[in-house]
C-alpha cells in the first residue's frame, strides 16, 4: 500500500465534528478509490458505491431528493447501519449520476452522523449538467500522481527523504538524490506504475504494459469528451500529437494540421478539464505576484512525466542520459519540476508559479540541490 500525503488530509477531515461531504477531484487512476478505501478501513461500517454500475446508480435515480430513503435502501442492500455513527459512505464515479452531486447538500443538512466522500474522474464534465451544485455545503480537495517525496517513501528511502528536506542539502547527499530524482523522472508517479515498480524489484520490463493500459484508457475516454465526430477527431489529433511537442505551442494548425485555433483550443480545454493536460503560460513578472501572461504561447504539461515518456517513446533515451538539463533543452526536467509544483498545492485549478511561499521554497530546494535550469 502506497503512503499518500492526502491520506492524512482525509483523517483530519474525519476528525472534524461538523464535517461537510468531501469531494476528491482528480484524473483517472491517480489513486482516489484506493485512498478512500484505506480510510474506510478505519470505520466500523464502510460502504462503497460505484455509480458506473447500474445497481448502485439506482439508489440516486429512484428516490428523488429523499436522502433518508436513499440511505435506508443502501442499508438494506448492504446490511449495515449508516446512521448510528462511525460510518462512511463512499460514492465513486459520482459524475455518472449528476443528480447525486446535487444531493450532497442534503447529506450535509439531513444526515450529520454519516460521513460522505464522493469522487469522480470526469467530474468537470458532469458539473455542466448539475442544476444546483452544493456550493458551501461540500469540501473539495485535489489528488495528483505521487510527488517525489511520496516516491521516496514508496522506495523505503527514508534517509534520502530526510536529506531531501534539509536545506542546505549536505554535499554527500547530492549524488544519491540526483540518481533517485532521475529514477522518479523516468518512472513518474502514477500509483499503479510505482506499485509495480517497487513490488517487482525495480524491474522495468513489465511496466510498459501498465503504461499502455493507462494511456489507452485516457485515449478511449476521448469519445466522452467530444460532442460530435469533428470534435472527437480534433481531440484524437491533439492527444496523439501533444506528447511529441516540446516547445511552446500555437493553436492554429497545431501539430501540422488543418484545424483552426478555436477547434484546437477547445480540445485543450476539454483535456484540461479531464485532468490529462494543463496549459502552462509564461510570465513576464519579476516580483510577486507572479501572473501568467495569457497572450504568450503556452507549453503543454501532462498529468505525469512517466506517462509522457511512454507516450513520446523516449524511455530508453532517458535511461542513458546523465544530465537531464541536456535532454531536449531541459524540457523533461522542466516538466517534472512543474509536476512537483502542481502536486504541492491543495487548491483546485492551481498552476505553478502562483507566488505561494511553499512553492518558492520547493523551487529553491530543487534548483539548489541539482543545479537544474528552469526555463
Amino acid at each position: 500500500m502506497l503512503k499518500r500525503k492526502t491520506l492524512q488530509t482525509l483523517f483530519d477531515w474525519k476528525a472534524q465534528d461538523q464535517k461537510k461531504p468531501l469531494i476528491i477531484r482528480g484524473a483517472r487512476q491517480v489513486g482516489k478509490s484506493t485512498l478512500v478505501t484505506e480510510l474506510g478501513n478505519s470505520y466500523k461500517n464502510f460502504v462503497m458505491l460505484n455509480l458506473e454500475r447500474s445497481a448502485h446508480a439506482k439508489f440516486f435515480t429512484e428516490y428523488g431528493d429523499d436522502v433518508k430513503q436513499i440511505i435506508n435502501a443502501i442499508e438494506l442492500e448492504f446490511n449495515v447501519d449508516l446512521l448510528k455513527g462511525d460510518a462512511l459512505l463512499f460514492i465513486d464515479e459520482i459524475q455518472e449520476v449528476p443528480l447525486a452531486i446535487s444531493l450532497l447538500r442534503y447529506f450535509h443538512e439531513d444526515t450529520t452522523s454519516l460521513d460522505v466522500i464522493a469522487a469522480g474522474s470526469l467530474l468537470e464534465f458532469a458539473l455542466e449538467d448539475v442544476q444546483s451544485f452544493p456550493v458551501g455545503r461540500v469540501q473539495q480537495i485535489p489528488l495528483y500522481p505521487l510527488d517525489f517525496e511520496e516516491f521516496l517513501t514508496a522506495l523505503n528511502e527514508d534517509k534520502a527523504l530526510v536529506l531531501y528536506n534539509t536545506i542546505p542539502m549536505p554535499e554527500y547527499a547530492h549524488p544519491k538524490l540526483f540518481m533517485l530524482f532521475q529514477e522518479y523522472t523516468l518512472i513518474g508517479g502514477m500509483p499503479e506504475i510505482v506499485s509495480a515498480y517497487v513490488n517487482n524489484g525495480k524491474q522495468l520490463n513489465q511496466l510498459n504494459k501498465i503504461y499502455s493500459s493507462i494511456w489507452d484508457n485516457y485515449r478511449d475516454d476521448i469519445e466522452k469528451y467530444g460532442n460530435n465526430s469533428n470534435e472527437k477527431k480534433v481531440l484524437n489529433h491533439v492527444i496523439s500529437t501533444a506528447p511529441n511537442i516540446r516547445d511552446r505551442i500555437t493553436f492554429n494548425g497545431f501539430g501540422s494540421s488543418n484545424y483552426g485555433s478555436r477547434e484546437v483550443s477547445e480540445a485543450f480545454r476539454k483535456l484540461q478539464k479531464a485532468g490529462i493536460i494543463k496549459l502552462i503560460y509564461p510570465t513576464t513578472d519579476l516580483v510577486a505576484p507572479i501572473i501568467a501572461n495569457l497572450k504568450r504561447k503556452p507549453k503543454i504539461q501532462f498529468l505525469d512525466t512517466g506517462l509522457l515518456n511512454y507516450a513520446s517513446n523516449i524511455q530508453l533515451e532517458l535511461m542513458a542520459v546523465k544530465d537531464l538539463n541536456n535532454l531536449y533543452r531541459g524540457y523533461i526536467i522542466n516538466h517534472v519540476i512543474f509536476q512537483e509544483l502542481i502536486a504541492m498545492s491543495d487548491r483546485l485549478y492551481d498552476v505553478p508559479f502562483s507566488g505561494h511561499v511553499k512553492a518558492q521554497r520547493q523551487m529553491q530546494k530543487l534548483t539548489q540541490s541539482y543545479n537544474f535550469k528552469i526555463l
